[in-house]
């Protein structure tokens, strides 16, 4: 196997070690997977199925939370806060979202 070694700007790399925590893979492999998608000849995207679960996810996270927002405005609000937090921590959420 051939090693590769190169410099990064640091938002870069920090965008990059969030993205490979969000799909629970090492920095190593997700670059690896993610050079892979590069070459791929078919030039398919290689975490569609992770994107599938997201969209459902979403789909339904946002019935229930219409769902409980409108049986309770401050459930919802504490509800969001802490999704915030979460998606800011896995490197989801721009820091501009920034509570």
């Amino acid at each position: 196997m051939s090693k590769v070694n190169f410099r990064l700007e640091r938002a870069l790399h920090v965008a990059l070690i969030r993205r490979a925590r969000g799909a629970n893979l090492s920095l190593s492999a997700f670059i690896r997977q993610v050079l892979e998608q590069a070459v791929d000849e078919r030039k398919r995207y290689v975490f569609s199925s992770q994107d599938e679960i997201l969209a459902t996810s979403i789909q339904i996270l946002s019935i229930l939370a219409t769902s409980v927002g409108q049986q309770s405005p401050k459930a919802l609000e504490q509800g969001m806060a802490q999704a915030r937090s979460i998606l800011l921590e896995r490197g989801l959420l721009a820091e501009a979202n920034r509570p």
